[in-house]
């Protein structure tokens, strides 16, 4: 299922083939995402000149967009996406979070602060346990006081600032989101059930992933939850799918350690770190990084590691360098649908000014079907934007997919040539602020 093909000397980093029913991936590999079933502002036949390897799914969408009878008449997402190649879904344990705690601080991806007030947060490395209980504690007795809020049914929730979610020991409760609508109940056995129905290759079991910043005390819970709802992952699937476990454990070394020892021991086909945010949502590049090197001595090196949620050219290179062998992350087709395109230099924001007149390509040498075939300049797409002219979004999204997958592809030669040192170093000169 993972054969590692070589080792690098001077690092975790490894070079590998990660074999499913639809194919092989070659790691490391990026994963594209496909929320809803489809990458977005892409057609099914867009996608093979991207250099796409794997593509992720989420299993929550698909269940709330789909329902159940459909789920019970679906034919599979590899029908449904005209797309033959590898699939994966998770497992629908992000929209706790993201539904949850996320909401009701008012956050967004990408915002260095809350929109509201939150607990303070360390700026580097990860948690100390003592520092942070007994404030944990006294956050925690009011979390529960907003969870029992929540939990009365005669409780409003307005689609500003609202915690959606209702958290179980045995599962999830989604509330309501507008008239009409009820609350719906997601479990391990049932998150598994509907990622069978979905039919990707690779599934994810389910999880409570915390924000960076939970407190120990909850941060503790939240594991346990995750390690029992594991077992019960692992006892509901009976599909041929292989199945990726999750570390948890926040920003706390000692929870990670735990996790990690605890999910590594589980039989799982793959591993995937959890709650990994870079500098999203309050978090940091260096806790990111000191989580992973928390996490990986204690899972096993013969089976495939993936990280959740982060993916700039930095990260992936720290990823790689600690035996990461998959990322996924929204950078390539969220921000392209903004103006936002991705070079070895870094970001462009193409919705500037000083792009008006820039008769340069997208990125130099770039083999896209946007640079390579059509010629598009910074100056095409610049006007392609301010007009409003809906293929901007599509030839922003292949020329964004296909340089983190070629980038991808070039560090994967790095590792075979016994380079990959000089390689990371190469690509961390280049970069630069985005402009």
């Amino acid at each position: 299922m993972f054969e590692i093909l070589k080792q690098d000397r001077n690092s975790r980093a490894r070079l590998g083939l990660l074999k499913t029913e639809h194919g092989v991936v070659e790691t490391p590999a990026y994963v594209i995402v496909g929320t809803h079933g489809a990458v977005r502002c892409l057609e099914p036949e867009d996608l093979p000149a991207t250099k796409t390897q794997l593509i992720i799914a989420n299993t929550y969408h698909l269940w709330r967009l789909l329902g159940e009878e459909a789920l019970n008449e679906f034919t599979g997402l590899h029908d449904f996406m005209q797309w033959q190649g590898p699939l994966m879904t998770d497992s629908g344990g992000f929209q706790v979070f993201s539904l949850g705690f996320l909401r009701e601080a008012g956050m967004r991806r990408g915002n260095q602060k809350p929109i509201r007030q939150l607990a303070p947060d360390v700026t580097s490395g990860l948690k100390d346990k003592n520092q942070d209980e007994q404030a944990g504690s006294d956050r925690l007795i009011r979390a529960n006081e907003r969870m029992e809020e929540n939990n009365s049914e005669n409780s409003q929730f307005s689609d500003n600032g609202a915690n959606l979610v209702r958290i179980t020991e045995a599962g999830v409760y989604f509330l309501p989101d507008g008239e009409g609508e009820k609350a719906q109940y997601l479990d391990a056995e049932l998150s598994i059930k509907i990622q069978a129905q979905l039919g990707a290759d690779i599934i994810v079991a389910f999880d409570e992933p915390t924000s960076p910043a939970a407190d120990y005390v909850y941060t503790a819970s939240a594991l346990g939850r995750t390690h029992a709802w594991a077992l019960r992952s692992l006892a509901a699937k009976t599909s041929a799918q292989l199945i990726w476990g999750v570390v948890q454990g926040g920003a706390f070394a000692d929870l990670r350690k735990q996790s990690a020892e605890t999910i590594g021991k589980m039989p799982f086909d793959g591993f995937a770190i959890g709650s990994t945010y870079g500098d999203a949502y309050g978090g940091t590049k260096a806790q990111t990084l000191a989580m992973l090197r928390a996490s990986m001595p204690y899972l096993l090196a013969g089976k495939p590691r993936h990280l959740f949620g982060v993916g700039r050219i930095e990260d992936i290179l720290a990823g790689v360098e600690e035996g990461i062998d998959t990322f996924d992350c929204v950078i390539p087709t969220r921000e392209a649908r903004h103006g936002g395109i991705w070079t070895e230099a870094g970001r462009l924001d193409i919705l500037k000014g000083k792009f008006l007149q820039d008769s340069g390509p997208l990125a130099p040498d770039c083999g896209c079907f946007a640079c390579a075939e059509q010629g598009i300049t910074r100056q095409d797409l610049h006007s392609m934007f301010k007009l409003k002219n809906p293929e901007a979004g599509r030839l922003a999204t292949i020329h964004n997919v296909y340089f983190f997958n070629d980038f991808m592809e070039k560090l994967r030669l790095a590792i075979k040539l016994g380079q990959f040192k000089e390689f990371k170093q190469e690509a961390e000169k280049k970069l630069v602020k985005s402009v």
